[in-house]
């Protein structure tokens, strides 16, 4: 089973960028990904709830093909915040939540912004997801995260894009923190194969996750890419990074 764990969709086609849940169905049927991990694309008003509401309704009708992720925002304010967090979890039920302080403009360990909204997240006991990139440095450094998996040692914590969205990329402080944190798992999306290669090379097969970053990137591409990373590899390590990983952390 195949699963792309970074794909963003919209409630509709807002700008030129977003993509709505059938148009992702019809790029995973191209590139023959069985699945996808979703998460909303906001919008510029930062009007979100309606593009959470777009992910719980494309999860409901393809509960075989998406796998949903809701979204935080600590900047829209405390009450907003925490509906947001009590919304993807008990209403939607979705499978994990992430944070992005490069989009959102957060530092992701500030102790007053963006830490009690975490310590609420991880309380349910998912999978959290945080936007880790150059694009942002300052909001988003790896050894941020690395306070946060060290706070919380039984919380899942997604790494995405192994420090890359812009260059250059923080790829190896990522991996650095990956290697001191068990809990700590990296989605290898808009970010250079080196640094792919790296990530499996310093923590192995098991804590890497393909992913494409749709729409910005291709998803059928990305895949390609990943295949021939992975074909000096197993047959059993080429398919927990192309999927079994994802599987394994959300339960299927």
């Amino acid at each position: 089973m195949i699963i792309d764990a970074d794909c963003h969709i919209s409630s509709a086609k807002h700008d030129p960028l977003a993509m709505t849940a059938d148009e992702l169905l019809r790029h995973m049927d191209r590139a023959g990904v069985d699945r996808a991990l979703i998460w909303l694309k906001p919008m510029y008003d930062r009007n979100i709830e309606p593009e959470l509401e777009a992910v719980h309704a494309a999860a409901k009708r393809h509960p075989d093909r998406f796998i949903p992720f809701g979204w935080c925002n600590p900047r829209l304010g405390d009450r907003r915040a925490r509906d947001q967090i009590a919304r993807s979890f008990e209403t939607y039920e979705f499978a994990g939540l992430k944070f992005n302080g490069a989009q959102d403009d957060y530092v992701i360990d500030d102790p007053e912004l963006a830490w009690p909204y975490v310590e609420l997240a991880a309380s349910y006991g998912r999978p959290l997801a945080f936007h880790i990139g150059g694009d942002f440095p300052e909001n988003t450094h790896p050894y941020r995260l690395q306070r946060l998996a060290e706070a919380f040692p039984d919380t899942t914590f997604i790494l995405i894009h192994i420090g890359g969205a812009f260059f250059p990329p923080l790829d190896r402080a990522s991996v650095e923190v990956a290697r001191a944190c068990s809990n700590v798992h990296m989605i290898g999306s808009a970010v250079h194969e080196r640094a792919i290669e790296g990530a499996i090379r310093a923590v192995g097969t098991d804590r890497v996750l393909f992913g494409s970053d749709m729409p910005f990137f291709y998803m059928h591409t990305r895949l390609a890419m990943y295949r021939e990373l992975l074909r000096d590899h197993t047959e059993a390590e080429g398919n927990a990074v192309l999927g079994g990983n994802l599987a394994r952390l959300v339960g299927i």
